[in-house]
């Protein structure tokens, strides 16, 4: 079958690839886009997909050029290299992917494997140069990569260090008093107003600026990428934008504390929160992008959006050759045929997406909750005990919601039961039941107790001693976390068995998909007996996690591949690796070969590949370059090309695209050793 053009092969291509994405991946990017919506801490990760498509939009003329089956270069063994080592690449990845499913954190290995599946189906449905110049829009989704927290919380409080200091000594030269203190080991500026009144304005996580600088980050790196211009800009981006940033970060908590000093808290906050993460990732952009252009002329955007045409590409249209003999600008795309191989390559990985959707594996745990959440009482709404199971030998009481800590990390609600045994042989079960819309508000408890004072500088207040992770259901795979610690300068031992799932529950008669939080607490009287009590909250969790009715269980096939997914995913790679280099050394052997039977030939026939070799080492070998620099400036570009037509035959030279500001240019490589 032969298509008329070449838009419809790559459009039947590239929804392939966005249907098998999507269908592995959907619900992992629910989930992060749904946080990104609702959390400043990720919603800089809203501009990933966007940017990523601009950068796709602005290299759809080279990628139209490069996509076609006529512009792969080698022999039919390079091509099949290149489907097996795309075949690899997506084995590997999801191998690990269902690696992940096995863990404590399954969001972040999966999102790891995005990038990676993306270029291996890139390479298995396309070929290398379109996985070349699809390079840094598929590493830009490393970018949706949740950070981990250790990172977050120690670089934060560097920033939020420094911009206290910095903003209070600013204000306090505009006449606002104020001091700096600690307030539950966060720096907090404390400024009297004129009417003697005091606020306090703590700069947490959130309000050190971490977040919009990861944003922005991710911005200049784009930028970066896209301006038109010299390396030594593209690297002044980075070292201007950093510090701009920070400042804008500074000026933000200085103006809250003129507006806190003169018209009282609630506007200095909603000012805050006004400017938040992603709106001061946009402001600095701006900024950015306007010293770029306005101080350093940089062109970022082409006028009109492309690269203007020579005076002899109109000229050559008419002639319908296919490319502008004195700018080397392709004029003609070329025409696609859909063989027999790319039908059975698009089938074939429709039929692989199908059957891995019927052994998908969740990030989370999805569960039915068993009963309405909260329940309304005369003195207020408190935590239905029907949600939890009842135990043998145990009381289970509902003790308290905590309504501050729900509204300090942005919960639906925080409850906190209790099994209390009859006889009190045995030490007393707490349960923590945390639900929120995002996963982000709900944090690990070894990031609350060791690596958050760690980070912001002060001595933990208790000492580690176990923390590793346990399977408290074997279908689906439930992983808890298991953490123990005593508490420094007492006797007091705390040991927490925690894990999260995704469950429907029952809130304000409405049933909501949520994101949980359950945590299995008891306080062993020595830590001679932290083995006995490690057993029973096993027993409590398996009996919990069984209660809370998984909706779907998993195949056995996918519970074999995720508990052996780490070794076998090890295997795809090594063997991954192992096709590289055979492929590497086939092409060292075929530019051996090349290179003598080039030794062989007269002078004359060398003229073509010596003047690309030479023009190659500064430059683009264009069929001008190519003519300017031949020792025979005699022969007519008509006439060159012919040559270089027969050059290509004999395998002494390989046609190439070259992106030139997104225009596809026409030139050629040496296939001979230098």
């Amino acid at each position: 079958m032969r298509l008329r053009t070449v838009s419809t092969v790559v459009t039947l291509k590239a929804m392939t690839c966005l249907i098998v994405v999507l269908a592995i991946y959907y619900q992992d990017l629910q989930i992060i886009f749904l946080d990104a919506v609702q959390n400043e801490a990720t919603s800089q990760m809203l501009l990933v997909l966007p940017l990523v498509v601009y950068i796709i939009y602005r290299k759809r003329k080279i990628l139209r050029a490069v996509v076609s089956d006529q512009q792969t270069i080698g022999p039919k063994a390079t091509q099949h290299f290149t489907t097996l080592i795309g075949i690899l690449l997506c084995t590997t990845a999801m191998l690990f992917y269902w690696y992940g499913s096995y863990t404590f954190t399954p969001l972040e290995y999966h999102i790891l494997t995005l990038p990676v599946f993306s270029a291996g189906l890139i390479l298995l449905l396309f070929n290398l140069q379109t996985a070349r110049q699809l390079a840094f829009p598929i590493a830009f989704l490393f970018f949706l990569f949740p950070i981990p927290e250790e990172i977050i919380l120690g670089v934060s409080s560097i920033l939020s260090i420094s911009t206290s200091r910095i903003s209070s000594t600013i204000a306090h030269a505009l006449g606002v008093p104020s001091t700096i203190s600690t307030i539950d080991q966060i720096p907090t500026i404390i400024i009297t107003r004129p009417d003697n009144s005091i606020l306090g304005f703590s700069l947490d996580t959130a309000c050190s600026g971490i977040y919009p600088l990861i944003g922005f980050i991710m911005f200049a790196l784009f930028v970066a990428f896209i301006i038109r211009d010299k390396p030594w800009k593209k690297a002044v981006i980075l070292i201007l934008g950093i510090p701009l940033m920070y400042f804008l970060n500074v000026f933000r908590v200085t103006i809250v504390l003129l507006l806190g000093y003169n018209y009282g808290a609630q506007l200095a906050l909603d000012t805050f929160h006004l400017f938040g993460g992603l709106a001061l990732t946009i402001l600095g952009a701006v900024l950015l992008l306007a010293v770029l252009e306005g101080v350093f002329e940089t062109q970022i955007f082409l006028r009109g959006g492309t690269t203007q045409p020579c005076n002899e590409c109109q000229s050559r249209t008419n002639n319908q050759e296919d490319f502008c003999y004195n700018c080397g600008r392709l004029l003609q795309y070329p025409k696609m045929r859909l063989k027999g191989t790319e039908i059975a390559k698009i089938l074939a990985a429709l039929i692989a997406v199908s059957l891995l959707i019927w052994i998908q594996v969740p990030a989370f745990a999805v569960t039915q909750g068993p009963a309405k959440l909260l329940l309304k009482t005369p003195t207020g709404e408190q935590g239905n005990t029907e949600i939890l199971p009842q135990i043998a030998d145990y009381y289970l009481s509902f003790i308290l919601r905590d309504s501050n800590f729900e509204n300090k990390s942005h919960q639906d609600a925080s409850l906190m039961y209790l099994y209390s045994h009859q006889n009190h042989t045995k030490e007393n079960v707490w349960v923590g039941i945390e639900v929120a819309q995002t996963r982000s508000s709900l944090h690990r408890w070894e990031v609350c107790r060791i690596i958050w004072p760690t980070t912001h500088g002060y001595d933990p207040s208790v000492r580690q001693l176990d923390l590793r992770d346990i399977q408290i259901l074997e279908n689906p795979p439930i992983v808890a976390r298991y953490f123990a610690f005593q508490y420094k300068g007492s006797n007091v031992t705390q040991v927490v068995l925690y894990w999260f799932e995704t469950s429907s529950l029952i809130l304000d008669d409405t049933l909501q998909q949520k994101q949980v939080k359950i945590s299995l607490i008891s306080y062993p009287r020595s830590p001679q007996e932290i083995q006995e009590t490690e057993d029973d909250l096993r027993d409590f969790a398996l009996a919990i996690a069984g209660y809370w009715q998984p909706t779907k269980t998993w195949t056995k096939i996918a519970l074999t591949i995720s508990k052996n997914g780490l070794t076998m995913s090890t295997i795809s790679a090594a063997l991954l690796v192992c096709v590289i280099v055979i492929a590497v050394t086939d092409v060292i052997k075929r530019r051996k070969t090349i290179t003598r039977t080039y030794s062989k030939l007269p002078d004359e026939a060398r003229q073509i590949v010596d003047a690309i070799q030479k023009i190659e080492k500064n430059s683009v070998a264009t069929i001008q370059n190519i003519a300017a620099t031949s020792s025979d400036t005699s022969t007519d570009l008509k006439t060159l090309n012919g040559q270089l037509i027969r050059a290509e035959e004999a395998g002494l030279i390989s046609p190439q695209i070259t992106n030139r500001n997104d225009e596809p240019i026409q030139s050629w490589k040496s296939n001979v050793s230098a």
